[in-house]
């Protein structure tokens, strides 16, 4: 398996684990599970994408969820969110082209509104899946599925819920959900499947679905100018002889600025390099003599990260500066975590973080991509 994927996928479930190893006084009381019934239709975003595609797929969900109560500051501040480990069964109907998945996804549920017994949140998520059906050349020949090439894949989920309480125990809910694999080109083909679909189901709560919350007063944290310098490394397929695994190397400058006590916008400047483009120029002699100054491309980029404890979320868009000689849409948008192993308000290094982060144009991803940060 690809290891920047791995890396990528090994991160975002320690988030999820962090996220609950932020609070060790959890209550029992916190404790919940809920299970949804997913009815949706996969999306054809390529015409690459197979035209087979199935009129109607179906998945059930089973989030073992906790409620924060108060005992951290993050609690508060993101206005008592709710964490949890999920686990999805998804049958695409197409047992021949796309098969079934299995996915499990620490994830964050966030309220937006909450009123009375109703409640609107939403709820977000990345982890790993196993998929059935994937392109094959050799035995049990499957060329149709250019969607997907290799059994584990990256796992995002979104979803947004309304939900009423029934009663102290016992929730009932509905929405939509989106979900997304895709193996960040480990291996061509890696178009990706994406299914958008809504959702009904039940939650339950064994001792209470609303336990106290413990409400202090916090005090605000300053709206700090840090700059932040990244190194990442990424590993993907390369269009040339024996298709190797190569390589890229990423590197990041930005300016953040804190806001609301719980969130970072920054912009900055990023290049990464790439060996599996400079292998596939050497292999069919393209750019002779010039192969390295095509093999790299750089970006200006925006993004936010939304705050939780040690735990940072981070959504990115940019615009390429240059290219490579295999060139994309000049838009790129990045999503991924970081966690912190220093963050402090005052120091040298404020700050010091692992970061794992996949790079895609708009629902196809690139790569997958794995580093260490500092601010100051």
């Amino acid at each position: 398996m690809n290891r920047s994927l791995l890396f990528v996928v090994v991160a975002l479930l320690l988030t999820g684990i962090a996220a609950f190893g932020q609070d060790t006084t959890i209550a029992p009381s916190a404790f919940g599970i809920e299970v949804n019934a997913i009815g949706g239709k996969i999306i054809r975003h390529s015409e690459k994408f197979p035209t087979d595609v199935p009129s109607f797929s179906v998945a059930t969900d089973v989030n073992f969820v906790w409620q924060t109560t108060g005992k951290k500051d993050w609690h508060q501040r993101r206005g008592f969110p709710v964490v949890g480990v999920g686990l999805t069964l998804t049958d695409y109907r197409s047992k021949h082209i796309f098969g079934r998945c299995a996915g499990v996804y620490p994830n964050l549920q966030v309220p937006i509104i909450r009123w009375v017994n109703w409640e609107w949140t939403c709820r977000m998520g990345v982890g790993l899946a196993y998929v059935t059906g994937k392109y094959k050349l050799l035995s049990d020949l499957d060329t149709l599925n250019t969607a997907i090439s290799s059994h584990l894949n990256a796992f995002p989920v979104f979803a947004s819920d309304i939900r009423y309480r029934l009663n102290s125990h016992l929730d009932l809910q509905g929405g939509l959900t989106f979900t997304h694999i895709s193996n960040a080109l480990f291996r061509e083909p890696n178009l990706g499947v994406n299914m958008l679909g809504g959702h009904l189901g039940v939650r339950y709560f064994p001792r209470i679905s609303r336990p106290f919350l413990n409400h202090s007063t916090l005090q605000p944290l300053p709206n700090r100018w840090l700059l932040d310098v990244r190194g990442a490394i990424s590993h993907k397929v390369a269009r040339a002889t024996g298709d190797p695994i190569l390589p890229a190397y990423v590197g990041a400058v930005s300016v953040s600025r804190r806001w609301k006590n719980k969130n970072k916008v920054f912009a900055g400047i990023d290049a990464a390099y790439h060996k599996d483009v400079y292998a596939f120029l050497i292999t069919y002699g393209v750019e002779y003599g010039q192969e390295k100054q095509h093999s790299w491309d750089g970006g200006f980029f925006l993004g936010n990260e939304f705050m939780v404890g040690r735990v940072g979320i981070l959504g990115i868009v940019g615009t390429y500066y240059r290219q490579t000689f295999l060139d994309f849409e000049p838009v790129y948008e990045k999503l991924g975590v970081k966690y912190y192993l220093r963050n402090v308000e005052k120091g040298p290094f404020r700050e010091v973080y692992l970061s794992a982060m996949l790079n895609t144009h708009g629902i196809v991803a690139e790569y997958s991509e794995f580093g260490l940060g500092v601010a100051f």
